[in-house]
């Protein structure tokens, strides 16, 4: 496992102070309900009620929103692309996991 990721894009606008010493919070947004929450950006905040209303303002300013999740970088475990392979490699011997095995009837749709 490795430090979270923080090279993302930070807001400058938003926090005219310094910003020495908040931390950075990432920020999901839900575009609309039955769609899954997507990462839209970075922010540094005081603290996470700060977080969330300065994520409201900027990332969802039309209306590109019904739910919004802020979660602080460092609460965020990642693996990184040098692991991909002996992380994801257990799965790879689970071939019952894929549809390999199953005939599909001509008269099944799109598969």
């Amino acid at each position: 496992m490795t430090e979270p990721h923080t090279g993302s894009a930070q807001t400058g606008s938003a926090h005219s102070g310094s910003k020495a010493g908040w931390p950075l919070y990432e920020v999901f947004v839900r575009p609309r309900r039955g769609l899954n929450h997507v990462h839209v950006g970075s922010l540094h905040a005081a603290d996470d009620r700060m977080a969330l209303l300065a994520a409201r303002d900027l990332y969802t300013r039309r209306n590109e929103g019904v739910s919004l999740w802020v979660v602080r970088s460092d609460a965020i475990t990642a693996s990184t692309p040098d692991e991909r392979d002996p992380f994801f490699e257990p799965s790879g011997d689970k071939v019952y996991r894929h549809p390999t095995f199953y005939d599909i009837p001509e008269d099944v749709p799109h598969i």
